[in-house]
């Protein structure tokens, strides 16, 4: 299912498609292959990221980012799955995030 956009599948082949990520990332990490454990967690976030509502982040609103505690994420804009916007206390740079990263 590698190769078809997250975008067109349902939010069943979505959960199948996490589960077959999350089952090799965990078999990456076992063997030690840091790089491709890295690559299968950013699908499945990705992949999660699809199973959200885009409509229930909103523009101004404050989230913590998932993976970093203490750490926050002010949403400048929305576009499709990503929030766009910079973190709290960080550089100030602009930069976007999966939604399924915020909480």
């Amino acid at each position: 299912m590698s190769d078809v956009r997250y975008s067109k599948l349902s939010a069943y082949e979505l959960q199948q498609e996490i589960a077959v990520l999350t089952e090799k990332a965990r078999k990456a990490e076992q063997l030690g292959m840091v790089n491709e454990f890295s690559v299968l967690e950013r699908k499945v976030t990705m992949a999660k990221a699809y199973l959200l509502n885009p409509d229930d982040f909103k523009k101004g609103e404050i989230y913590q980012i998932e993976g970093d505690p203490g750490v926050y994420f002010k949403i400048d804009y929305m576009n499709g799955v990503f929030a766009w916007g910079y973190r709290l206390g960080g550089s100030g740079k602009e930069e976007a995030l999966p939604i399924s990263m915020l909480r």
